[in-house]
């Protein structure tokens, strides 16, 4: 049994129940059992490396990397959008404000730790975050997943995450939030199955969208309404989701250098040096 770790909000269950719902196999007749943890539960149950394979945070994986290999699909990345950062409206933020963010190891967080260094930082789960802004709890948070689409009238924007990635990376490149891993000790071609299945997994999903889309609703799986639901696939879970993409690479490498050179990471890594290396189902049946 392969233990996979998602996330449960909308587009990680889009891109995985495929497999939940039986409309792909295993070539390797493998057999799945899912875990939906929020993603920063995921990030560190990865560093523990309790699961087998994991939606992780882009932002984490340069810390996993001898340990999970990257997959080639799962994807979230934003493309003129993203995480927001929201504080109550007409607020002044001080430059050490209170901030709630959802994970240490977040993409979020990264790239906010390297905008606002003297911001105080508590992490919370990104369904409560909202509210502690709210309350007064945190001066200001930072909203992800579904939470972006809409928010409490009392609320605005304060900054963009996806302005401070083109800002740092100063290149027209998408900005990478979410993929997922797989532990290196499993066997290279269950490896590769595991990766394909998942990429069939994913590529069906979006070819039975709407299906796909009425079944998880019909279950209770999702937190929006059908119209939400529908702008927030077109946003994080489309078709540049299925395969990694050469353009998807450099943004990654982006990521992991500004890591880097901000003392994140203790090497600057290539992505494409921790992909699996599928050429080795091609030699093994030539």
């Amino acid at each position: 049994m392969i233990s996979v770790g998602h996330s449960p909000d909308a587009d990680d269950l889009f891109m995985y129940y495929a497999v939940v719902f039986g409309w792909v196999d295993s070539a390797l007749g493998l057999r799945f059992q899912n875990n939906a943890l929020d993603i920063q539960t995921l990030n560190e149950m990865t560093l523990k490396n309790q699961l087998d394979v994991s939606a992780i945070s882009f932002g984490l994986y340069p810390l996993i990397r001898q340990e999970y290999a990257l997959l080639r699909t799962g994807m979230s990345f934003g493309d003129g959008y993203g995480p927001k950062l929201i504080k109550k409206r007409g607020a002044k933020l001080k430059r050490n404000f209170k901030v709630a963010l959802s994970g240490m190891h977040t993409s979020n967080a990264l790239l906010f730790r390297i905008a606002y260094p003297e911001a105080r930082i508590i992490y919370k789960n990104f369904l409560e975050i909202e509210e502690a802004v709210l309350n007064g709890e945190v001066d200001a948070g930072v909203l992800i997943h579904e939470s972006i689409l809409e928010f409490d009238s009392a609320l605005e924007v304060e900054c963009e995450i996806w302005d401070i990635w083109c800002e740092l990376s100063r290149e027209e490149l998408p900005l990478p939030l979410g993929g997922m891993a797989l532990r290196r000790s499993i066997p290279l071609n269950r490896a590769i199955d595991i990766e394909e299945t998942l990429i069939k997994a994913v590529k069906v999903a979006l070819k039975g969208k709407k299906i796909l889309s009425n079944m998880l609703m019909q279950q209770n799986l999702i937190r929006v309404d059908s119209e939400k639901l529908n702008t927030y696939l077109k946003m994080y879970a489309n078709e540049d989701s299925a395969f990694l993409s050469e353009v998807q690479i450099r943004a990654l490498n982006k990521m992991f250098e500004l890591g880097f050179e901000f003392g994140v990471y203790d090497a600057r890594i290539d992505c494409k040096d921790f992909l699996i290396p599928k050429e080795y189902d091609t030699l093994r049946h030539s």
